[in-house]
């Protein structure tokens, strides 16, 4: 991690908002778009993102606290369940706002783990290109 430099709390909180970071924090997107924890790195962003919304929800819906936390966590699971969902893409779009193509990060993430890559292309071969 020599040369990377971390942007400061503040700029963190937009990155996880979709800002785009000065040129000076481009290795690090990269860095946090394809080390070893990016999925749960995606997820802290996620939730930074989801925690304003769960908070006023929370205190402006009418009801028993159970209930509030009920329909809460309805649209937490919800939010997570499409965060997952679009995650390589969210991970391609950061990258590519810091100035790389289209690509980057999957293709860093691939060459660091190659034996993983093979893996699990064979396996999608196996589940879904046979023909039975």
């Amino acid at each position: 991690m020599d040369g990377i430099r971390r942007p400061n709390p503040f700029r963190w909180v937009a990155y996880a908002f979709g800002a785009r970071l000065p040129a000076r924090n481009r290795e690090w997107v990269l860095f946090d778009a394809t080390t070893r924890t990016w999925v749960l790195r995606h997820f802290a962003r996620t939730t930074v993102q989801l925690a304003p919304f769960v908070i006023v929800l929370f205190v402006l819906i009418p009801g028993e606290p159970w209930v509030r936390g009920c329909a809460v966590l309805a649209g937490i699971l919800l939010g997570f369940f499409y965060s997952a969902s679009y995650m390589h893409q969210t991970a391609e779009l950061h990258v590519m706002k810091a100035g790389y193509p289209r690509g980057t990060a999957e293709a860093t993430r691939a060459a660091a783990h190659p034996d993983e890559e093979r893996e699990r292309q064979e396996r999608y071969q196996q589940r879904w290109r046979t023909g039975s």
